[in-house]
């Protein structure tokens, strides 16, 4: 029997600021997406379990493109197995709006196709459900 739950999927959308940039390039560290995975992460956990979780690890996590500075950044988790306790999620971090100093001080776009820039799948641990009220 398959689990409803898993399929459910949970995106936030951000604006990297200007105070986030890391290295040379308007750069943002890798860490600054990982933390965003966490945060849909809990939101997930929280619609399916009514538990925000605890991460227990990431595995294959793929820098495939540069996130920058003025950058909007949408997020996803998507359950794709859950156990008695631990959830194992897909993560997907894409670039949707990118800042375009070149036309101008203030000046960006929405991309026309949005561009994968991290990648990722995790497990989760939820705690265990209450017990059975015994009265």
């Amino acid at each position: 029997m398959s689990d409803p739950r898993v399929g459910l999927a949970v995106t936030h959308r951000r604006y990297i600021p200007y105070s986030h940039a890391h290295y040379a390039g308007d750069l943002v560290d890798g860490a600054y997406v990982l933390g965003l995975f966490g945060d849909v992460a809990t939101e997930l956990c929280v619609r399916t379990d009514g538990d925000e979780g605890l991460f227990a690890s990431y595995s294959d996590v793929q820098f495939r493109a540069p996130v920058r500075a003025g950058d909007v950044l949408e997020a996803t988790a998507v359950l794709v197995r859950a156990g008695t306790r631990s959830r194992a999620m897909e993560f997907e971090a894409r670039v949707v709006c990118r800042g375009r100093p070149d036309r101008g001080e203030s000046a960006a776009e929405v991309l026309a196709e949005p561009v994968v820039a991290v990648t990722a799948s995790g497990t989760v641990v939820v705690s265990a459900p209450p017990a059975a009220d015994a009265s």
